[in-house]
């Protein structure tokens, strides 16, 4: 089982962010924090690495549904999705699977509660 559901594009890593952005929104999700993973290589390490960008997602209603059934799961919050920029152009935009993050956990309303997430998390990357 994949733990991540991708597409690729072509565009600018800008351009694929706006679009995730709206598609997440059309999905009832907003973009809590965002994280520029080449900027903070380049600072801490010194090193160049490709445009990488962590969106951290968050729909409140499933957050609470969540917190409400299992009270570590937001050590597994928000729902991850990520553009990384390759040389030929193309930007591949890939959004975690919430069902294979939360296997682990056995309980079954959070079970769940991840399915349906991931109904949404597909319909975000098919519709970039």
């Amino acid at each position: 089982m994949s733990y991540h559901f991708s597409k690729t594009i072509t565009g600018t890593i800008d351009q694929a962010k706006e679009r995730v952005t709206k598609a997440l929104q059309q999905e009832g999700f907003g973009v809590l924090n965002e994280i520029n993973m080449s900027a903070t290589l380049y600072n801490k390490l010194g090193v160049e690495f490709r445009p990488y960008i962590i969106l951290g997602a968050c729909n409140p209603q499933f957050a609470f549904k969540a917190l409400s059934h299992e009270a570590h799961i937001g050590t597994m919050l928000p729902c991850n999705v990520i553009l990384q920029q390759y040389e030929d152009g193309k930007v591949e935009i890939s959004a975690i699977d919430p069902v294979a993050s939360m296997q682990a956990v056995e309980n079954e309303a959070l079970s769940n509660i991840a399915t349906e997430v991931q109904a949404k998390m597909q319909k975000v990357i098919e519709n970039i």
